[in-house]
């Protein structure tokens, strides 16, 4: 795939080949190898070979409609996707319909940070879920409200169980 972008007002050239669980990816000609895991809720958890550290990736849209968002650890870069791509027009439908919040792992629900009808806003705290006796808190993938919670505090769940709904 081969897209051109707009991160923090810069044009950047992104061509992406997925090998396995390693994306070959060249940033305006240069090649980088990256590790990336898809994590429930949208997410993505991206290292770079040989850094050993590990970074959480969510893309949401912009709430103003300018475009889409990279939350990277939880810092939010703006991002543009030239028009006329496949991914621009993927990007355009990103963020419609509901949102649901899965259980990255099999764990107990320690504490539920949000409640139906609460107004969230993407990467918010919304449920807290310890597992091998830590504590993860899941966030919210994008701005919405929460429509509905599938789970109660206390309750054990396994990988991929949703646990909220945002819309």
């Amino acid at each position: 795939m081969r897209v051109e972008l707009e991160v923090a007002g810069r044009r950047r050239l992104v061509e992406i080949e997925r090998r396995d669980d390693r994306l070959t990816v060249r940033l305006d000609g240069q090649q980088v190898g990256v590790e990336a895991t898809v994590l429930p809720g949208g997410r993505w958890s991206l290292r770079l070979p040989g850094s050993g550290r590990q970074h959480e990736v969510v893309i949401v849209s912009r709430p103003d409609g300018g475009g889409l968002e990279a939350l990277v650890d939880g810092l939010s870069v703006p991002v543009r996707v030239s028009s006329g791509t496949a991914v621009a027009k993927k990007a355009g439908a990103h963020g419609e319909g509901p949102d649901r919040v899965t259980a990255p792992m099999p764990g107990k629900v320690v504490k539920l940070l949000v409640s139906a009808g609460d107004q969230v806003t993407a990467r918010q705290g919304v449920v807290v879920v310890e597992a091998m006796k830590m504590e993860n808190e899941l966030r919210a993938g994008r701005a919405g409200i929460v429509r509905e919670v599938l789970v109660a505090e206390g309750a054990s769940v396994e990988a991929g169980t949703p646990l909220l709904v945002i819309e």
